[in-house]
């Protein structure tokens, strides 16, 4: 597969609806002559903005040249960005930032970094009200980097690109050699600052327009909705691939069959991404266990409060798919479970937006409670027949109430069989847990789809604003 790259305005005119780029600044020059700068000026300081349509909608974007100057951002180019959020946030559309940048420019030291901060000011004023994402090209380092990590998603491309605060050379102890913590591979499944990695340019910007088709124009818009053809009463034949894998049984569930996965590279024992169901958006965090392990990790809980979080701020519904025995016990994960459970806890019961859980398998303890769970604001909990949920695992409950007669007694095995089906009867089945108001309905596996679209259609109208503070302090 070819690797070659595109210009700057080779990627705006591919995202692009055809011939709907209108091009702003593009008369702007640097005003810096120190070192001889001006004899190196550049019509549009390095960087293309405007604006243009995108599958029927308005974007702005701003695309980085690396011919001119390197794309290194100085005074007017960083301006020309700060302004372009400005008329983003002034319409309410979203900004894509087409990054591909040698840095802050040098020649420009003083007017560049304070311009750099303009930027980072415009994005933190934009986050919640617009979609902002960043594609990175080529080089992304530094100041650049931050750009990114303000960014609600990064897309990567997988050979030319790279991404670091430092480069790998400047760590000590290590090399690009010895480990290459720029590359895609380390910031996707090491680091989880990027969203996708893509194997091509064409293919990233293919990626981009749909994401892009999930996501409403800012935070009160309702265009995050797409015509539906799909049959909302489809049967949905569970097979074991789906009851193991959340991604497989999204995918199946969706319209379209269309189940569009953020970060995963990154922390695969929780799915988090978008869907449709009957035309609306629908983000996920769903359980997914890896081998005989379903916990929970420190990992997979600040990725999914993530998601959470964006799809809150832009009235998206969440959808969370539970299949937990716990939460990940080792001195590694230790930590930071604690600030990881409480961030993910903070931001599912403080979401306001329609909120269900359907719990396909195991939900146990600390860890079923928190995957948004009824006690934690749920509006709708919907079960298959054989889940599990309960404080543990049926067994090792009986082992602990009963330790004693177990330790002392004859026909150990007798008792803990007898036993564990009591318990699982009284304490651990979901028909026990629906009978306590816990689980709104026990649904069968293969009317998953159309039982989550009438619960979302039903959650449609919901009203619910959170309490009058100025922000959570958590």
């Amino acid at each position: 597969m070819s690797h070659s790259k595109m210009s700057a305005r080779e990627r705006i005119d591919y995202l692009l609806d055809d011939r709907t780029f209108v091009e702003l600044g593009s008369y702007i020059s640097a005003r810096n002559t120190d070192f001889n700068l001006s004899a190196r000026k550049v019509q549009g300081d390095g960087v293309i903005t405007g604006y243009g349509i995108m599958g029927d909608r308005m974007v702005y974007l701003y695309s980085q040249d690396a011919s001119a100057l390197g794309g290194s951002v100085g005074e007017m180019h960083a301006r020309k960005i700060s302004a372009l959020y400005d008329m983003a946030m002034k319409t309410g559309a979203p900004v894509i930032g087409m990054i591909d940048c040698a840095g802050l420019r040098l020649q420009e030291a003083f007017d560049g970094l304070a311009a750099f901060g303009e930027i980072f000011k415009k994005q933190v004023q934009a986050s919640g009200m617009i979609p902002q994402i960043s594609a990175v090209f080529g080089m992304c380092g530094g100041g650049s980097a931050v750009m990114t990590g303000l960014s609600d998603f990064t897309l990567m491309e997988k050979e030319n690109a790279s991404l670091f605060v430092n480069s790998p050379n400047a760590l000590d102890g290590n090399s690009e050699d010895k480990e290459n913590t720029a590359a895609s591979a380390y910031q996707a499944e090491k680091a989880g600052n990027v969203d996708f990695v893509c194997d091509s340019e064409t293919e990233l910007l293919d990626t981009l327009r749909r994401l892009m088709a999930f996501l409403p124009s800012d935070y009160e818009s309702e265009d995050a909705y797409d015509d539906c053809e799909d049959d909302l009463n489809r049967i949905i034949p569970v097979t074991t691939e789906m009851a193991e894998d959340p991604a497989a049984l999204l995918k199946a569930v969706s319209d379209g069959n269309i189940f569009l996965e953020t970060k995963s590279m990154y922390a695969g024992e929780m799915v988090t991404g978008f869907m449709r169901l009957n035309g609306e958006t629908v983000g996920v965090a769903a359980n997914r266990g890896l081998g005989e392990d379903l916990s929970l990790t420190v990992r997979g809980l600040e990725k999914a409060a993530g998601l959470i979080r964006f799809c809150d701020a832009f009235s998206i519904p969440v959808l969370t798919v539970t299949n937990t025995m716990g939460l990940k016990a080792n001195a590694h994960e230790e930590r930071r479970m604690v600030s990881a459970l409480s961030r993910f806890t903070k931001e599912i019961a403080g979401a306001t937006v329609p909120r269900i859980n359907l719990i396909t398998g195991r939900c146990y303890g600390t860890a079923g409670l928190v995957m948004n769970s009824k006690s934690l604001g749920a509006d709708f909990v919907l079960a298959w027949p054989q889940a599990s949920v309960g404080m543990m695992d049926p067994v090792q409950a009986i082992r602990i109430i009963y330790a004693d007669e177990i330790e002392s007694g004859e026909g150990k095995v007798t008792l803990i069989a007898e036993k564990t089906q009591e318990y699982e009867e009284m304490q651990s089945s979901a028909l026990a847990a629906a009978g306590r108001g816990y689980i709104d309905d026990i649904i069968e596996p293969d009317a998953t789809r159309k039982r989550l679209i009438a619960a979302f259609e039903m959650l449609f109208g919901k009203k619910e604003d959170a309490p009058a503070k100025k922000h959570s302090a958590i």
